[in-house]
């Protein structure tokens, strides 16, 4: 898979290889650092993001021979420009995220000093620009679809679709000035993610409409390789991702814990 991986798009094959080198330096970090950042050890956080950025540049590097190489203008294509963009936002976020945390300083929702307050700019901005380029590789993304690979290509197309609705819950998150509704970011979570136990957390709606980029796709392949209609399928489970993703979003508004179910 890896050897597939680097032939598909090296430069975000190797980025996210630089991401799990990284994991691995801030885990060996973490055992020793005793500080605490709203409750939890500095170091979860670049964890969690280096985790979730390096399947998000895989699975792009994945899709990547489904776009269609268009020049712009002398042999540079929307391909490069989509390659570039999400490898070098990606690798500023990642930057601003550790380097909060080895401040002792929260990265998001920071504005204590000026310095915070660029920093959090920065991540916002290099996020918009990232999903700009998510959206031009939905653009470019091949038209054609033969029957024996409908179901992947349509996971691909209505993953990515969903992957960016799920972004632009971020403008919620950014208008709530906080990830957590009903209570003060940093109370009781669920290990590792921290996602609230007592009060909504609007990244709950958030992660589960990204992962649809994954998901979708990975059920259409498997279902190319069966009998059953595999295009209408995938659409029906698009549909009810969007459906749960639109529900998750809701009960996090209304500040009902995401375990309140149970």
């Amino acid at each position: 898979m890896f050897s597939e991986l680097r032939h598909r798009e090296p430069l975000l094959f190797w980025i996210g290889v630089a991401m799990m080198l990284t994991l691995i330096v801030c885990v060996l970090i973490s055992i020793g650092d005793t500080r605490t950042i709203l409750g939890l050890n500095p170091w979860i956080k670049p964890m969690k993001f280096l985790t979730s950025v390096t399947i998000f540049l895989w699975t792009v590097a994945w899709f990547m021979p489904e776009a269609r190489e268009t020049p712009v203008v002398s042999g540079f294509s929307k391909i490069s420009i989509v390659r570039w963009t999400i490898g070098l936002a990606m690798i500023i976020e990642i930057a601003c995220v550790i380097l909060q945390s080895a401040r002792g300083a929260p990265s998001h929702f920071n504005t204590t000093s000026l310095f915070d307050t660029a920093i959090f700019a920065v991540m916002a901005t290099t996020i918009g620009f990232n999903n700009a380029a998510v959206l031009l590789f939905l653009w470019i993304i091949r038209r054609d679809t033969p029957p024996h690979r409908a179901g992947y290509l349509w996971g691909i197309r209505l993953g990515v679709a969903i992957f960016l609705l799920a972004c632009s819950q971020g403008v919620v998150i950014l208008l709530n000035n906080a990830h957590t509704v009903g209570a003060l970011d940093g109370g009781p979570g669920l290990p590792f993610v921290n996602w609230s136990t007592t009060a909504g957390d609007l990244r709950v709606a958030h992660f589960f409409g990204m992962h649809a980029m994954q998901a979708l796709p990975l059920l259409g392949f498997l279902l190319d390789k069966s009998r059953v209609p595999a295009k209408s399928v995938v659409f029906a489970v698009s549909f009810l991702w969007l459906v749960v993703m639109g529900g998750l979003l809701a009960a996090a508004l209304a500040g009902t814990p995401v375990l309140a179910a149970y």
